[in-house]
């Protein structure tokens, strides 16, 4: 564990490094708040208004006049506003899903359903992103230390006599398969029951999120005719902190096997050479190894 020294007293950072990234998504989601909802109320006001002199104005729809109240609604669909308007239905901007916000901006997951709309609010996220996104870096950095701490452990276990092969790959399968039911198969579960999608679509939501692709076909807590309790985002926000983690240490793994054996492929002796006679590997200095990042 990393370790800063000042005055003869060791003081762990890691401790310090979470705490700041929590106080910074909470930092963010205040400031967004305070920034977005007072517009967002202009907005839902101003749709209202017009939805109102169009009902006037046209007591007998025909089919322009249709379809220029359907792009009404499309509008106001794009910006998570209710077409009915309902005092009990919750802000797009308030605490909860400004703190989510703030989670997909560090994490540059950017679904794109929802994003500031006030010319403070687009400068603000500029430079919020501009730290954020190297402080999310750093607190993933460590968490991926910390489980790959644990992987390390759980190898020198494995590799004490007594305990074969066999028992070395069942520790990672568990390892691995722990992670994939909480990250990636339980939580479907849970979405598909919340938001009323298919199983299907609550995986495919998942892992378009932890991987950080972000298409923003599915979102949750987006749909403006159902209500959510408050923490639902909060806590899928840190889901997916510690999902990006977890599956990120999958990437890696999967990027080093995939190179080792690439380097097994590359490097194979050519066996239809004499017997006795150097290789080309022998024959070659030894080329540095290019590292491709993940």
């Amino acid at each position: 564990m990393p370790f800063l020294t000042a005055h003869n007293w060791q003081i762990s950072w890691t401790p310090l490094l979470v705490l700041g990234y929590l106080f910074y998504l909470l930092l963010g989601a205040m400031v967004f708040q305070l920034l977005e909802k007072q517009a967002e109320t202009h907005s839902q006001d101003q749709f209202h208004l017009q939805k109102l002199k169009f009902l006037q104005n046209y007591t007998c729809l025909d089919k322009q006049a249709l379809e220029k109240f359907i792009q009404v609604l499309l509008e106001a669909w794009e910006k998570g506003i209710n077409p009915e308007r309902n005092s009990t239905n919750p802000s797009n901007w308030d605490f909860s899903n400004s703190f989510f916000f703030a989670g997909t901006v560090v994490t540059t997951i950017g679904y794109g359903n929802r994003s500031p709309s006030t010319v403070a609010g687009q400068v603000f996220c500029v430079f919020y992103a501009l730290f954020g996104v190297p402080l999310n870096l750093a607190f993933l950095n460590q968490l991926g230390k910390g489980l790959n701490a644990h992987l390390i452990t759980l190898e020198r276990w494995v590799q004490k006599p007594g305990h074969d092969q066999v028992v070395q790959r069942l520790a990672v399968a568990v390892f691995l398969t722990a992670g994939t039911l909480l990250f990636l198969v339980f939580p479907p579960l849970v979405f598909s029951y919340v938001e009323g999608w298919s199983y299907g679509e609550g995986f495919y939501f998942t892992f378009i999120t932890l991987s950080t692709i972000g298409f923003g076909d599915y979102v949750v807590g987006a749909n403006p005719s159902k209500h959510y309790i408050p923490l639902y985002r909060s806590l899928t926000a840190i889901w997916i902190v510690f999902g990006l983690a977890w599956l990120a240490l999958v990437f890696n793994v999967g990027a080093d096997l995939m190179e080792k054996f690439l380097q097994l492929k590359w490097h194979k002796p050519d066996l239809s050479l004499v017997e006795g006679a150097p290789t080309k590997l022998e024959d070659e200095p030894e080329q540095p190894r290019i590292h491709i990042p993940s």
